[in-house]
C-alpha cells in the first residue's frame, strides 16, 4: 500500500510539475508578446509621423510647382507678346530672340509640370503608405490588448 502512495503520489507531483512549468511558460510567452506588440506600436507610429512629413513636403512640392507653372504661363504670354511686336516690327534679331526666349520659357513649364507630376505621384504613394501603416498599427493594437487579456485570462 506504501507503494500504491508513493506511486500516486510521484504521478500527481509529475502532472502538477507539468501544469505549473506550461503555465510558467505561457507567462513569459504572453510577457514577451506584449513587449513585442508595444515595440510593434511605436514602429507603426514613428512611421505614421515620417509618412505624414512626406505628405506635407509633397504638398509643399505641389504648390510651389503650381506657382512656377503659373509664373511660366505669364512669362510665355510676355514672350508671345514680344514675338508679336518683333515681327511688326521687322526686326530679325529681336525675332530670334523672342522666339528663343519663347522656347526656353516653354521648356521650363513643361519641366515644371513633370516635377508636379512626380510630387503628385509621390504623395499619392506616401498617402497610400500611411494609411497602411494606420491599418498596421489598429491590427498591433488589437493583438496587444488580446494579449493582454489572455496573460491576464492565464
Amino acid at each position: 500500500m506504501d507503494r500504491e502512495i508513493s506511486g500516486w503520489a510521484t504521478r500527481v507531483a509529475v502532472v502538477a510539475s507539468i501544469v505549473v512549468s506550461v503555465a510558467l511558460w505561457a507567462s513569459v510567452a504572453g510577457a514577451q508578446d506584449v513587449r513585442s506588440d508595444l515595440q510593434d506600436i511605436r514602429s507603426d507610429r514613428r512611421d505614421i509621423r515620417q509618412d505624414t512629413r512626406d505628405i506635407r513636403e509633397d504638398r509643399r512640392g505641389i504648390r510651389q510647382d503650381n506657382g512656377e507653372i503659373r509664373q511660366d504661363r505669364r512669362e510665355i504670354g510676355g514672350d508671345r507678346q514680344s514675338l508679336r511686336d518683333a515681327v511688326k516690327s521687322g526686326d530679325p534679331e529681336g525675332i530670334k530672340k523672342a522666339r528663343r526666349e519663347l522656347r526656353q520659357d516653354q521648356r521650363e513649364r513643361r519641366q515644371d509640370i513633370a516635377e508636379r507630376h512626380h510630387d503628385v505621384r509621390d504623395l499619392k504613394r506616401d498617402k497610400r503608405e500611411r494609411r497602411g501603416d494606420v491599418r498596421d498599427l489598429r491590427h498591433d493594437r488589437r493583438d496587444l490588448h488580446r494579449d493582454l487579456h489572455a496573460r491576464r485570462a492565464g
